[in-house]
């Protein structure tokens, strides 16, 4: 009967250290998509998304790609602690034609969902004349 009480014990001891484990870092974003409207060509326009580190354990940007050199990207370079907050501030330089846009912005980190993807869209107008 003791050896059957000490399993017992023994399974919900491991059983309540298992579910206490810390979560891993992720992201929530404010926005994940933002419109820039009409915007003039060669006239760089911007955004900055923010994000909250949800999880318990620090959140590490490693990369933050985009799709064509036209769109620059910014990031906080340092580890993201839980609450707290970071930016990714994009920039895009529209030349060219005068056409809609639409860009992504590829997020690569330690947190639970390693791949983020954000958006940026508008309209590229000519620049007026003055």
């Amino acid at each position: 009967m003791k050896k059957l009480f000490l399993l017992f014990t023994l399974v919900i001891g491991i059983t309540a250290a298992a579910n206490a484990q810390s979560k891993p870092a992720e992201f929530k974003f404010d926005k994940e998509t933002y419109d820039f409207g009409k915007i003039p060509l060669n006239k760089p326009a911007s955004v900055e998304f923010k994000f909250t580190n949800i999880g318990d354990q620090p959140l590490i940007l490693s990369k933050v790609e985009t799709t064509c050199g036209c769109t620059v990207p910014e990031y906080t370079q340092t580890p993201v602690k839980k609450g707290e907050t970071g930016t990714i501030k994009v920039t895009y330089n529209p030349t060219g034609a005068a056409l809609p846009f639409s860009k992504s912005i590829t997020i690569t980190s330690n947190a639970k969902t390693t791949t983020k993807v954000l958006y940026i869209k508008g309209e590229t107008v000519a620049a007026s004349t003055k």
